[in-house]
């Protein structure tokens, strides 16, 4: 249910003598007067979501002078990259079921606290394979923490307050990505006391210890009780989290992920393609278990209910194919601008910029837009992001730096997954009933993962599959591009497909 601050009745006697409210009733009210208002709740949660996603790309740019200090293979460094996404998105829904059972306050927090402590691991880690288990456990904390977001922020806004926040979380969730590029870049350039590539890491130390300082009294309007809220979700119907939905699709995860990370550089072997093809196979395995496991009345790992709610499957392809876009662009253009171009990590960084306060306004300021406009912002949005790709592309095919061209591109490009992106997230869950707000969570920011995930993957091997050098890395550039545009195509289609399907 939606989180609301109750009001206090007076039952009869409890009353004293001289009409007042009983000692406990004028304590309960003070206590309430102290409470921190929603505006802090927001804070906490956005920042602490903010340095998730930051995590997610802020490698990118430090990749170089990590290879160089390591010995980093690229097979290495792409697990770098990968782990922590992968390990974010198998257990995210997992996290928010943890937020339903044990509170989402408390869930919020302890995830931040293995995130701050697993960042001060890595940015100490003395080589590439202990940096790689640092990763996937950062993502893990990660995975707990953020999906607690979502659910606070259901429970804590109501009506116009709650469209405004949820558009506050779309603007740092997607630009967040960006944003983790200048960032990166300017922390390696800067090559504090000489740590080079470190405080990419490090820096998430001194603000998740704040916000842990901060968090459990600005939190404190969120307190709640494990099952609060949970009502018909999955925690509600049952204490159990669902281990062995867990299991498959983590390995059907891993199984579709490692032949894309590693297939380029190890020739495509025969391996590559059996582990493809099992993980298509196990990712039909957990779809059958999550449905039995629902028709007896268990807790699935992914609620049927809310899977197949309405809007929700057109919402997940729509956000997989956005973010799937929004990874793979920000990957290959890091590849091509360091590696092709030979530019400084800080001036690679920077090179978002554009992308990145595009993507911000738009996603803070789309509800604005007249009503009838508001029904074709998504697709209109995800061919914006195509013409802004093919764009793109054309700018940098001649091995220059784009100039004023690439500039106007790139806007495009953030303005169009904005608008691809943001609408669907804000109006799918303002569909879902709050006590799904959980489930919903889940669902929608692990496609969200799955689909940053799959673009660095899919979109990286294209771009890898061509030769060093300027004129190769343009080629490379243009043809991922081009793949890009295409993804963006099928948004904007896969909509008028479906509509389609239901008239009939």
């Amino acid at each position: 249910m939606t989180h609301t601050t109750p009001t206090t009745s007076v039952p009869p006697g409890a009353l004293d003598d001289t009409g007042g409210s009983s000692k406990s009733d004028a304590t309960d009210n003070r206590s309430r007067r102290r409470a921190p208002g929603p505006g802090r709740l927001l804070t906490i949660v956005l920042v602490g979501q903010l340095m998730a996603v930051l995590d997610v790309f802020i490698v990118n740019v430090a990749a170089p002078a990590l290879s160089t200090d390591l010995h980093a293979s690229g097979a290495g460094l792409q697990l770098v990259v990968a782990g922590y996404t992968i390990s974010y998105a198998v257990l995210l829904i997992t996290g928010a079921r943890l937020g339903a059972l044990i509170g989402h306050r408390q869930a919020f927090l302890a995830g931040l606290t293995v995130f701050t402590a697993a960042s001060l691991a890595c940015g100490l880690a003395p080589g590439t394979g202990a940096l790689i288990a640092f990763r996937f456990i950062q993502g893990a904390g990660a995975a707990v923490m953020l999906p607690q977001v979502l659910s606070l922020i259901q429970r804590t806004f109501t009506g116009a307050s709650r469209a405004r926040a949820l558009g506050a979380y779309s603007a740092v969730l997607a630009s967040g990505a960006a944003v983790g590029q200048v960032l990166g870049g300017a922390l390696v350039q800067a090559d504090l006391f000489g740590t080079g590539w470190r405080p990419v890491f490090l820096v998430n130390v001194p603000i998740g210890l704040a916000l842990l300082v901060l968090g459990p009294r600005w939190l404190r309007g969120a307190e709640e009780s494990p099952a609060a809220g949970a009502g018909g979700g999955a925690a509600g119907r049952s204490g159990a989290l669902d281990l062995t939905g867990l299991l498959l699709l983590a390995a059907a995860v891993l199984l579709f992920t490692v032949p894309l990370v590693l297939g380029q550089e190890r020739g495509w072997p025969l391996w590559g393609w059996v582990m493809l093809g099992l993980s298509a196979v196990l990712a039909a395995a957990f779809a059958a278990y999550e449905a039995r496991l629902a028709g007896r009345g268990g807790a699935p790992l992914i609620s049927p209910r809310v899977a197949g709610a309405p809007g929700m499957p057109l919402a997940i392809v729509r956000i997989v194919l956005g973010m799937a876009a929004n990874g793979g662009f920000l990957f290959v253009m890091t590849l091509h601008v360091q590696g092709g171009l030979g530019y400084s990590a800080l001036r690679a960084g920077c090179t978002f910029a554009p992308t990145a306060v595009a993507f911000g306004l738009v996603g803070l300021n789309w509800q604005r837009l007249p009503s009838r406009w508001q029904p074709v912002t998504v697709p209109a949005g995800f061919v914006l992001a195509a013409v802004s790709f093919v764009g793109v592309g054309l700018a940098l095919r001649d091995g220059s730096d784009g100039g004023a061209w690439l500039f106007v591109a790139l806007v495009g490009v953030g303005m169009g997954l904005a608008f691809a992106y943001s609408p669907v997230l804000t109006r799918t869950l303002a569909t879902v009933r709050p006590q799904d707000a959980a489930d919903a969570s889940g669902v929608l920011v692990t496609s969200a993962q799955l689909g940053l995930l799959s673009g660095v993957a899919v979109f990286g091997a294209v771009f890898l599959g061509h030769g060093s050098g300027v004129d190769a890395s343009a080629d490379a550039l243009w043809m991922s591009c081009l793949a890009l545009a295409g993804a963006a195509l099928c948004g904007a289609i896969v909509g008028l497909v479906i509509r389609v399907r239901y008239l009939r």
